[in-house]
């Protein structure tokens, strides 16, 4: 294990529960030492090894897109464990370059180390929850290194599904499902008088087994739809629309029978659920146009409006916040201008401001430590006190005293609008989702 491997997988579970607060594990693998290769869904890009990783316990290394090894991030994912794939648009010689890559890979799994593969191959633009078709790639890894090392250790596959309430919202959710491990050494026969079919067959199914890990809605035009009424009837894993006497685990089961259910239907010819889309669609973009969110409609038909907390906690919240603020706020904008000029697609941002930003945050914050110690604390043990939990802590209170002062304006907003309109769509959209979805 790389030293920076181990200094990032405890170190970044601080950053990773800032991030994502509530997190659950299913199943989770007990062996550190696991020769496994564990196949995961790709919904977030980066973040996805960063959470798997972190949160539990098998060492692992992770196959990557080959065309994200850029120079200037080669010494952070050597550190992370991260090894390319190459495709070929990759270069001339992708075929030589990929047969290094599963030398390494069969070397980790001889000695008892695992990988993490990202089955689907690449990350939507755009958060949809559902599963990608799989690659066959694990198998073919799988059995590569059992002929190389003669079928003499046992090595498995097991399926990982990450579920996010929401991936690139910060104080959103994570839960993650694992399926059994399947011993590859069990289809040594089959293998060796048909390789292919092999492969295929298992292939279909390690993909039925991460489906059932996570949430998938088969239609991809039906994932807003899906997403809709997890905010409307406040069950689902939506991040911001959620009754909070449900757990993350709960509402990660209703966001699969939704799912299921809503796969289960002929979605082309029900007229009521066509219907019901529509109205949603038609609510929901009339929330956009107005710039208000459901959160503040549910607050307004429950008679939560009130801006007196939103405001009182600005006050009482001053001083820490403005701490927070010397504490956080440059490294904030060097990791966001860094990150989005370097990075094309928004769908990387997250992750890396967060992997980027965690370690910037560090490097500024032992400066400014260094120097308070130094005029004010004179105290070395009392100052990395102050290191690991002020700049942290403080910085979170900042982060929510700016939500609270964004929920004061749109609340003061919405005290003198007109949504007459939107409360009765609301009411009305709620009950045909009561009459039509069972579910719900």
């Amino acid at each position: 294990m790389r030293l920076a491997y181990l200094a990032l997988k405890f170190t970044l579970k601080f950053s990773l529960w800032v991030y994502y607060p509530r997190t659950r594990k299913i199943n989770e693998p007990t062996k550190r030492f696991a020769r496994t290769i564990f196949v995961s869904n790709h919904a977030a890009s980066f973040m996805d090894p960063l959470v798997v990783a972190s949160n539990q316990k098998p060492i692992v290394f992770f196959m990557t897109r080959a065309d994200v090894f850029k120079p200037i991030m080669m010494p952070i994912l050597w550190a992370a464990h991260m090894l390319p794939i190459y495709r070929a648009h990759d270069g001339e010689d992708t075929k030589k370059k990929n047969e290094e890559v599963f030398e390494k890979c069969n070397k980790i799994l001889k000695n008892g180390r695992s990988l993490l593969i990202f089955g689907e191959g690449f990350t939507d633009d755009v958060f949809i929850r559902r599963l990608k078709p799989l690659k066959k790639g694990a198998a073919r890894i799988g059995f590569g290194a059992l002929e190389k090392i003669n079928w003499s250790k046992n090595i498995y596959i097991q399926t990982v599904g990450v579920n996010y309430t929401e991936p690139n919202k910060f104080g959103s959710g994570t839960l993650i499902s694992n399926g059994d491990p399947i011993c590859l050494n069990d289809y040594r026969k089959e293998y060796e008088e048909n390789p292919n079919k092999v492969i295929n067959h298992l292939t279909q199914h390690i993909e039925k087994d991460l489906r059932s890990q996570l949430t998938h809605v088969d239609k991809k035009e039906w994932a807003p739809f899906h997403e809709n009424v997890m905010r409307l009837t406040r069950k689902g894993m939506n991040p911001d629309n959620f009754d909070k006497k449900y757990t993350l685990v709960e509402r990660w089961k209703y966001s699969q029978q939704l799912a299921n259910w809503l796969n289960e239907q002929d979605l082309e010819n029900d007229e009521q659920l066509i219907g019901l889309k529509k109205d949603t669609d038609r609510y929901f973009a009339l929330l956009k146009r107005s710039k208000l969110d459901e959160k503040y409609m549910f607050n307004l038909v429950s008679e939560e409006t009130t801006r007196y907390k939103d405001l009182l906690f600005l006050i009482l919240s001053l001083p820490v916040t403005l701490l927070g603020l010397i504490h956080g706020f440059i490294p904030y904008i060097i990791t966001k201008k860094f990150v989005e000029n370097t990075m094309k697609r928004k769908v990387f941002w997250s992750s890396v401001k967060m992997m980027v930003g965690h370690i910037l945050m560090g490097l500024y914050n032992i400066g400014i430590v260094m120097l308070i110690n130094a005029l004010f604390i004179k105290n070395t043990p009392i100052a990395w006190a102050y290191f690991f939990l002020v700049p942290m802590l403080s910085g979170l209170i900042a982060y929510k005293a700016i939500q609270h002062l964004k929920d004061y304006k749109i609340k003061s907003k919405l005290a003198k609008q007109d949504v007459s309109t939107l409360v009765k769509m609301r009411k009305d959209i709620l009950e045909k989702i009561g009459a039509i979805i069972p579910v719900a």
